[in-house]
């Protein structure tokens, strides 16, 4: 879906259509319906809180998915893709016990592998209060960051005909976000690997 389809199916739908959408591509529309939210079409702080529970909402299906069903072929498959075998799982729980903000932080914004870490975190068992609590941090760093930064971005268009109209600019801003972030998150992946399979 083309950035203009994406911003005008907001604008048709508003509230409604968030909530598919952000499943699918939440950051993207964190960031879209924030550049709205300048121009009057949504509340921001209903954006806000609305980001925030979507996201501990993907967490907490996430971690009962590897709690509940960490044996199962779906979480098998969800460790296979980043490497993880199930032998490493002693590593990964010391991981989680010793640097749970770094492996939260670096693990969630690692797009492809975020929702593997976070059914890792279920299947060794991570406390149930550091796991939100630290989720929660990231949430808000990660959604309130990209909303509010949609939001003074799209100030500078001033109406929405503008907004579409400029989209180019939103994609060539998002092209260099993303492929500064595709670096950053392999950089990530690595790391995360390697520390996941107790390399040194």
């Amino acid at each position: 879906m083309s950035p203009e389809q994406l911003t005008q199916l907001i604008v048709d739908y508003r509230y409604w259509i968030l909530v598919p959408l952000s499943i699918i591509e939440g950051p993207v529309v964190a960031f879209v319906a924030g550049t709205l939210a300048s121009l009057g079409y949504f509340n921001i702080y209903v954006l806000l809180l609305f980001f925030f529970a979507r996201d501990m909402i993907m967490d907490a299906f996430y971690y009962a998915l590897g709690y509940y069903g960490g044996r199962t072929a779906t979480a098998q498959k969800l460790l296979r893709k980043i490497g993880v075998r199930e032998d490493h799982l002693d590593d990964i729980r010391k991981l989680w016990e010793k640097n749970a903000g770094k492996t939260m932080f670096l693990g969630k914004l690692s797009y492809g592998i975020a929702s593997s870490f976070i059914a890792l975190a279920g299947t060794v068992r991570m406390p149930l209060k550091k796991f939100f609590g630290w989720g929660a941090v990231v949430a808000i760093v990660q959604f309130w960051g990209l909303i509010f930064l949609g939001y003074f971005f799209g100030e500078s268009f001033g109406s929405i005909e503008n907004v579409i109209n400029g989209i180019h600019y939103v994609i060539l801003g998002i092209t260099i976000v993303g492929i500064l972030y595709y670096i950053l998150t392999r950089y990530m992946r690595k790391e995360l690997t390697r520390e996941a399979s107790g390399e040194k």
